[in-house]
């Protein structure tokens, strides 16, 4: 049997459904999702296997106007990939008008010489008389391999966009095995889940002010859960202040439901600690940054 394998990013705007469409890919949550644009910050590898193929989705950054030396990070995270990789899906949201960032992206898809597909995700969100109009904007402006209307949410026509990639990748080896579902160590994935937790529960400038950083992930209690101990970094006391919230209330309920997704992920019992810690400026110092492990010097 011939065997198909190869590297797919998956590369948009914020808040396109990039993560929500790979976790539905690998049938579990491994890219955290949130209403707030900007979610993911670090190119996130979710690993497809199927018996003859594997599909390594290179989750990016949404594409967006740089505001700090972390935005710029992350355009550049997002946009190296470009080159780098078999195939590249596109992808754009049905339910918004193309915009500055949709064009800014396909002047960036000119340049590729390997399989862009366009993803039109959220169908479900229009009436089904919107999308050719929709579809043909962007067709005049590249000529895209296929074209794929998709409800990352509701699974609409994802098998059918998986089995034309598999269809197009170069013949390969399997990369990493059949249970791997990405190449992050446990620690990001763990920081991230803390990382959603936040987004979801804290308002204002708060989401994109604070990182995670998990220090500790090993040892265990007397009655055996694994002690996880992580920061999380705020630019400001006041921003502190609104995480710990009156009596702790806020760092404990950010604490429970975090414990909750990471049990899952790990499916064991956790006993997870937090601190906040104030950094200030942390996004504009390019020497922080790469301690938290946005190094532009890793993307060249």
């Amino acid at each position: 049997m011939t065997h198909h394998s190869g590297f797919v990013s998956i590369i948009g705007r914020p808040n396109v459904g990039k993560s929500t469409f790979m976790n539905r890919v690998l049938g579990e949550k491994i890219a955290i999702m949130s209403p707030k644009a900007q979610t993911t910050r670090n190119k996130i590898n979710g690993i497809y296997t199927t018996d003859d193929a594997q599909i390594v989705f290179v989750d990016t950054p949404g594409v967006h106007k740089p505001k700090n030396e972390l935005d710029n990070y992350m355009d550049t995270a997002a946009l190296s990939t470009l080159n780098q990789v078999d195939a590249v899906l596109f992808m754009v949201p049905a339910d918004e008008r193309p915009g500055a960032g949709d064009q800014y992206i396909m002047s960036q898809l000119a340049n590729v010489t390997k399989p862009v597909y366009l993803v039109v995700n959220k169908i479900d969100l229009i009436q089904p008389d919107d999308l050719l109009p929709f579809i043909d904007h962007y067709r005049h402006g590249h000529d895209f391999a296929g074209v794929y209307p998709i409800s990352a949410t509701e699974g609409n026509n994802v098998d059918e966009l998986l089995s034309d990639l598999t269809s197009k990748l170069p013949e390969g080896p399997q990369y990493y095995p059949d249970d791997q579902l990405t190449d992050h160590p446990e620690y990001f994935v763990v920081g991230e889940l803390i990382r959603e937790q936040i987004l979801h529960l804290t308002e204002k400038e708060i989401p994109h002010s604070a990182a995670v950083v998990v220090e500790r992930m090993k040892d265990r209690t007397e009655n055996g859960k694994l002690i996880i101990e992580a920061y999380i970094i705020v630019e400001r006391d006041g921003q502190k202040a609104i995480v710990i919230g009156k009596g702790g209330s806020m760092l404990k309920k950010i604490g429970t439901r975090s414990r909750r997704e990471i049990e899952l992920l790990l499916g064991e019992k956790v006993n997870l600690k937090l601190w906040v810690r104030v950094q200030k400026n942390w996004r504009d110092n390019n020497q922080y940054l790469r301690t938290l492990g946005y190094n532009m010097k890793d993307l060249k």
